[in-house]
């Protein structure tokens, strides 16, 4: 597969608005499109048959398949009829075909398959047909593959490309991470570094990100940072005291790579300097404010997950609004109102609203 250059991508939840759209087969219409979705290692692809889910319910049933990983038996066999004197297909567990329900598949790693799979992913993608079998009306199917270009071992045939849609999937920004680690229990230690960090959140295809050490770049080997990675740092993030300073650094360098994990040391230090959320609601308006902005943005995050009535953010603004910096105000703001438990609150909270309308040209 040549690598693939595009000036414009998708994010995440706009593919997964538009895979149905496209890929859901209609009665009396052959012209379903496969998207398949590119980019660079640990962007969050997978998680798009999660969000599918989500927003198609229970009418289908939701299937993943991680291609390098399947062997020919997994997917479909040969049996014979002794009865007739034939061979029949029979399709593997997988795909749940004895369920009546329409199927959303995700063929994960695709341009990965092994070169024997790869006729019967193709049919199923072009045909929504597996070994033989179709699939119910209104099933829809869907890949994932990293860009040719990131030199992880993908490789799609010509023959192939030409009857799907290759879909270019941006990776998250720091704002766009925040808002999901907030909602999936993210420690707010990694918001803050992410806040206070940004430029792990860049992409390698940005440009001017050669000498950025944090992120994926296929001309350099080893750990790295990215959305996914990241994520899976929450564990040991919260577990630091217990683990020890030594073997959590060790572990986190295992995930993330020794330069993200050394920066991110820095913020787990500082955790034990910042004010606790019910300390600053108990003296709002006397509580020192930290001079540090990234102990300021991990003061935010931890708000943010413990304030639950209109009283304590009135309460919490007062502190906020002693903060000299109004773009770091505005971090607090965005993600109240990126959130989804908190932004009805502070869509309802005076304190709020008379700060958005005094600051409307710097809110973010």
């Amino acid at each position: 597969m040549a690598h693939i250059s595009f000036a414009q991508s998708l994010r995440i939840s706009q593919v997964a608005a538009v895979i149905p759209m496209l890929s859901a087969t209609v009665e009396g219409e052959d012209g379903h499109i496969t998207p398949i979705l590119l980019s660079e290692p640990g962007v969050g692809k997978t998680s798009v048959l999660k969000l599918l889910e989500q927003q198609l319910g229970d009418e289908y049933d939701y299937i993943y398949v991680d291609c390098p990983c399947k062997d020919l038996m997994d997917i479909a066999a040969t049996i014979p009829n002794h009865a007739d004197k034939s061979l029949e297909q029979y399709v593997g567990a997988l795909f749940k075909m004895d369920s009546p329900r329409k199927k959303v598949i995700l063929f994960d790693e695709v341009f990965k398959t092994p070169k024997i799979l790869a006729p019967l992913y193709t049919r199923a993608m072009l045909e929504r047909v597996i070994a033989d079998r179709p699939l119910p009306l209104g099933s829809i199917v869907f890949g994932t593959s990293n860009n040719a270009g990131d030199g992880v071992g993908d490789f799609m045939q010509a023959h192939t490309g030409n009857r799907v849609c290759l879909v270019p999937v941006a990776k998250s920004n720091a704002k766009e991470w925040n808002i999901w680690a907030g909602e999936n229990g993210i420690s707010s230690i990694l918001r803050g570094f992410v806040a206070m960090n940004p430029r792990v959140m860049a992409s390698h295809l940005d440009g001017g990100q050669d000498d950025n050490p944090y992120i994926f770049h296929p001309n350099r080997k080893g750990q790295f940072l990215s959305p996914r990675s990241l994520a899976k740092c929450n564990r040991v993030v919260k577990n630091y005291r217990t683990l020890g300073a030594d073997e959590s650094s060790v572990l986190l360098k295992g995930i993330i790579g020794t330069a993200a994990a050394e920066q991110l040391a820095v913020f787990i230090d500082m955790e034990e300097q910042i004010h606790r959320t019910s300390d600053i609601l108990a003296a709002p308006e006397t509580i020192s404010v930290p001079t540090d902005n990234s102990a300021l943005a991990m003061v935010m995050f931890n708000a943010v997950d413990d304030l639950t009535t209109q009283d304590e953010l009135s309460l919490f603004m007062k502190f906020i609004n002693r903060v000299p910096q109004r773009e770091m105000q505005s971090l607090f703001f965005t993600m109240l109102m990126s959130t989804k438990r908190t932004v009805r609150m502070a869509n309802n909270n005076d304190t709020i609203k008379l700060w958005a309308s005094d600051n409307f040209k710097i809110i973010v």
